[in-house]
């Protein structure tokens, strides 16, 4: 939004004004607008470290709790900035809370979910993603038209969703999972009971118990993933998967969508709503998966995934150079 930059970097905006012969990537280049907009992501790596102590020895619901909280907070910091030391303080929280979330929802919704819906139930983490990314594009949509403070909404608007999930984790049971590896054997016991709405539970409940001893056994888990007896498959799943789906770059592509589109010509109004397209076409995608995923399974839906992506790259490289 051009009242951000105008009061945090006004050298960007002016730049921007500008027109000067390059692309507006290079127009962008600035270190510390960088620094704002990578700090979140390394944020989240880093509390990612964290976030699998408090999952593992507090259990997912604590460690929904404090990404929730830690969300907030950095929703409230960004929308009362007056600095770009605010900002950065408050965009490192919100990285934070995406690290929490983004590990412990996850394993929530897959340990809580029924054996039979397991995978529609996990999709459910993604669909929530791209509706939110959907849903924070016509937020940004609107609010550009609010001058000049429609960006302290626009990210101030965080804490809404951040408030909803710290008090719905209130009112979570823990998962039977967690319970069990804390030895809570009992409380996890009623919680499988009421979750699955049954006291039928006797088989379940041995392949918690089962799993959870078989976990306490195993020494040296790292160095256990570069065993030669588990290659290719732990590497490929464990590790090789959801680091080329991040370095395949998708989610900068995201990020930036509003300036790509304003390089291929749109205004800046138009640009971003044509990230709301591209958000819509993220909904339609994670529904397709949802709807599918336990009939198809998981490793057609790679397959389709990653064919999709080439052949979208593809067809859209593009580059350009900077001047000074």
């Amino acid at each position: 939004m051009d009242d951000f930059l105008v009061k945090f970097f006004p050298d960007v905006y002016r730049r921007k004004q500008a027109h000067l012969h390059e692309t507006d990537y290079c127009k962008y280049d600035n270190q510390v607008l960088t620094l704002f907009t990578s700090s979140l992501y390394f944020a989240g790596l880093v509390s990612t470290f964290g976030a699998s102590y408090v999952t593992k020895r507090h259990g997912r619901r604590a460690s929904i709790m404090v990404g929730a909280a830690s969300f907030f907070l950095g929703g409230a910091i960004n929308a009362a900035a007056m600095n770009i030391a605010m900002l950065i303080v408050g965009r490192v929280l919100l990285g934070v809370g995406i690290g929490f979330g983004n590990q412990a929802v996850p394993l929530y919704l897959s340990e809580i979910a029924p054996y039979r819906i397991r995978g529609a139930v996990n999709q459910l983490f993604q669909l929530t993603t791209c509706l939110g990314i959907l849903v924070a594009d016509i937020i940004n949509y609107f609010t550009d038209r609010l001058h000049p403070w429609g960006w302290r909404l626009s990210l101030g608007l965080a804490m809404g969703p951040a408030t909803a999930i710290f008090v719905g984790a209130l009112f979570l049971p823990e998962t039977p999972n967690s319970l069990v590896e804390r030895g809570h054997l009992e409380e996890a016991r009623r919680v499988l009971e009421k979750v699955r709405g049954t006291h039928k539970v006797d088989a379940e409940f041995e392949d918690l118990k089962e799993a959870s001893q078989a976990a306490r056994a195993v020494t040296g888990t790292f160095r256990n993933l570069l065993a030669v007896r588990n290659r290719p498959q732990l590497i490929i799943g464990a590790l090789g998967i959801p680091a080329f789906q991040q370095l395949s770059g998708m989610n900068s592509i995201l990020f930036y969508s509003p300036v790509i589109f304003q390089s291929l010509g749109f205004g800046s109004s138009a640009a971003l709503y044509s990230s709301i397209i591209t958000g819509s076409m993220l909904v339609v995608g994670a529904l397709i998966s949802m709807v599918t995923v336990d009939r198809l399974g998981r490793r057609f839906l790679f397959i389709e995934a990653g064919i999709q992506m080439v052949s979208s790259m593809v067809s859209q490289y593009h580059t350009g150079t900077c001047h000074g």
